[in-house]
């Protein structure tokens, strides 16, 4: 059988420049994503949105973003990925800033659509950047970035989105965000090109068969844990400003802050987690039970403060549970996918990553449609928020009894 050619690791300073720059660019990833959210206030009001059609447009970034997961992690393991990676944020820039000027749920739905063939990239991509190129003793720190970006994102996008909001109308944030987004490319034009090179050159004769990927029993159990760790942190994403808005009577402003404040902390914890798994790791641990044991804690602590926010009585009750939520979210993000890239390895990381992430953006694709026929139908949030409870807590079993010994299972 041929065999791939040996990975020449890149230096150190190129590889934590390139980690930055991939958590910049999921930084950048749920910004965009993220803006329909902000947007929802005045943007379902101007274009006359059912609670249903709003969620239906929330879900069609979904429809094209959870299956193409598959199908762009299998690239990652055959083409040369920089370049998949800057062709992905390219398209789903131009897909934000155009979505400044829709006049009505299709053009919303084809641009959503769009905007999720570009953003399929990011998780498959990374990872298979980290596994090639980060040594297991910084695994942790190199996918906090990720995470916290992945928290960071929406922080920055709802504190910048919502003052544009206040001040010019919800066209702008998007024209704003796919505008900057475009601005990524240039330092990644210049950081990523010796590594795009030796790439090309390194061809890639032995690629693992996505086949035998998904024979693996961990890796669709996985997608099941991934699916109940995004159902809570893409409700609050995507519901959370409306419901503050528009059901309990906050401002512009104090949304803004509130959701701001809960986002901050879950960046803050996934990086602070990142550091300390990596000394645990350093230390001795066994890596995967520590890993497992975080991801049980956060999707139990997940549970319990969802079902908070909906019952908390006043703006400091409020922070303080979305506090909460932000820590719960901070754990879970920090090894959702570094626990992927163990059962994966090298060789087969982006296909993996592709496949859970495919299987766990599902719940992107069932929540927000649930929510809004349970909030068109069922006269309120108050079955959502139980619902959206219920998952992680689902969640925190699955993880605790159901997911196999973590070690490398792709050889």
């Amino acid at each position: 059988m041929a065999t791939a050619a040996p990975i020449a690791r890149a230096s150190d300073a190129r590889i934590a420049a390139v980690v930055g720059l991939l958590g910049l660019s999921v930084l950048l990833n749920y910004v965009d994503r993220g803006a329909i959210g902000l947007a929802a206030p005045l943007m379902k009001q101007e274009l006359n949105l059912s609670a249903t059609g709003f969620g239906f447009a929330v879900s069609a970034f979904f429809w094209v973003y959870a299956p193409l997961c598959l199908v762009v992690g299998w690239m990652c393991d055959r083409f040369c990925v920089y370049r998949l990676f800057a062709i992905g944020v390219a398209l789903w820039a131009v897909a934000t800033l155009l979505t400044g000027f829709v006049g009505g749920l299709v053009s919303l739905i084809v641009l959503r659509l769009v905007l999720g063939l570009g953003e399929s990239i990011a998780f498959p991509g990374s990872s298979k950047i980290f596994a090639a190129e980060v040594p297991a003793a910084h695994r942790g720190s190199a996918n906090a970035v990720v995470a916290a970006a992945l928290a960071f994102g929406p922080a920055v996008g709802t504190l910048a989105g919502g003052t544009i909001l206040a001040a010019w109308g919800w066209r702008p944030i998007f024209w704003i965000f796919g505008a900057v987004t475009l601005l990524w490319l240039i330092p990644w034009q210049t950081v990523a090109a010796p590594l795009r090179g030796a790439s090309l050159r390194q061809a890639t004769v032995d690629p693992y068969p996505l086949a035998r990927i998904a024979d693996q029993r961990a890796v669709w159990l996985m997608g099941v844990g991934h699916f109940a760790t995004n159902y809570g942190f893409y409700f609050l994403l995507t519901w959370l400003p409306l419901f503050l808005v528009k059901t309990q009577g906050y401002s512009i402003a104090q949304m803004t802050v509130l959701t701001t404040l809960g986002l901050t902390v879950q960046g803050v914890t996934a990086l602070v987690m990142g550091r300390i798994s990596d000394r645990w790791v350093a230390g001795g641990i066994d890596e995967g039970r520590m890993r497992r044991s975080l991801m049980v804690w956060g999707q139990a602590i997940a549970a319990a403060a969802l079902a908070m926010v909906y019952f908390a009585d006043g703006a400091t009750e409020l922070g303080a549970v979305l506090v909460v939520a932000g820590i719960a979210s901070g754990l879970t993000s920090t090894n959702l996918f570094a626990i992927g890239q163990i059962f994966a390895g090298p060789r087969a990381a982006g296909g993996w990553i592709g496949l859970q992430n495919a299987i766990g953006n599902c719940a992107g694709i069932v929540g927000p449609i649930a929510t809004g026929l349970i909030v068109d139908y069922l006269g309120g949030y108050g079955y959502a928020f139980a619902l959206t409870a219920a998952v992680p807590a689902l969640g925190a079993l699955w993880w605790w009894k159901v997911i196999p010994p973590i070690h490398q299972v792709c050889d």
